[in-house]
Formats: structure tokens, sequence, C-alpha cells
């Protein structure tokens, strides 16, 4: 397993618990961590444990969007619609909203010199889960988008990654 994808299962089995992530037999390869060469950090706070919140305290319940700087809005936008399904934003009371469906979600700072997102220049990547990967990538090379499957099976599930046209990365995730 590569070390930036053990990273990635140890954060995630702190932030939503080894139970959610990977089934009970194997949680266990997710706890121990490899030593790490020292250019590669691990997320900030990976290796401490979570911090419970006070009873009654308020929190987010998610995320209630995702803005981003772009070079052509509206095209950016229609690129999104048409090969990610995700609805524009509104413009009238009737329009509809995209609506998410309900299911984990990853919320984790990299190291700031990562080369999970490719181009050090880009400072965000989106994880879109989806229900068939296959299927997904089948669609986006149909019209002409490069999409690189992962060919590994994690204990959590698929990935595959791609780029917007404004070069964005753009990690899709077929939990398992």
């Amino acid at each position: 397993m590569s070390l930036q994808r053990r990273q990635l299962l140890q954060t995630l089995s702190y932030a939503l618990g080894a139970s959610v992530i990977l089934p009970r037999n194997e949680s266990a390869m997710a706890a121990p961590s490899p030593p790490q060469p020292a250019s590669h950090a691990t997320p900030a706070k990976a290796t401490a444990k979570p911090v419970a919140t006070v009873s009654g305290t308020e929190k987010v319940t998610g995320i209630g969007g995702l803005f981003f700087r772009a070079h052509d809005p509206d095209a950016l936008g229609r690129w999104y619609l048409q090969h990610l399904g995700i609805a524009l934003t509104p413009t009238s009371n009737d329009a509809p909203v995209w609506q998410q469906e309900a299911g984990p979600t990853v919320f984790s700072p990299f190291p700031e010199k990562t080369g999970y997102f490719g181009d050090p220049q880009k400072l965000w990547m989106v994880n879109f889960r989806v229900r068939n990967l296959d299927k997904m990538i089948a669609q986006l090379r149909t019209a002409g988008i490069e999409v690189k499957l992962d060919p590994q099976t994690y204990p959590n599930g698929r990935f595959a990654h791609l780029h917007d046209p404004e070069g964005n990365p753009i990690e899709l995730w077929q939990p398992a």
C-alpha cells in the first residue's frame, strides 16, 4: 500500500473510527504506521487522539458548499454539471440545488508539500463519492476526459483521479 494511501486510511480511521472505515478484522492494519521519511509529513494532527466534543456544544452538520476561484466560472460550472451531474448554484427560488446523498465525508488538511494533488500550485482537491466507479470512469472517458484508475482496492473502497478543465484535481471514491 502506498505511503500516501496509508496516511489517508489512518486519517480516515481517526476521523470516522476504524470500525466505520475497515471491517473489524482489518482495523489493525490502519492503526500502526510505518516509519515515514522526513520528506513525507503526515496530515496535521493525524496521530493525535480525537478530541471529544462537549455535550450540548453546537457543531456543524456537513459541508454546505464548496467555493473556489476559476478563470471561467460559467464554463467550469457547465463542465461539472455535464460530466459529474452537479447542479449549479440556483439563480431563482424554483431552480434545484445539488442534493448530496448521505454518506461519509472526510475533512483532512494535507501537508503543504504533498504530491497527492499533482500540481503543487493547486491548494485543494475535492473527493466525490460515486455508486459505480467503473460506470463513471467509462462515462468520463467517452467524453474524452482522462481518468486514472488506482488499480488497487483498499479496505475503504476504490479510487480514480482526474482534473477539471482548469487543472483542479478531483478524486472519485466508490466506498467499500
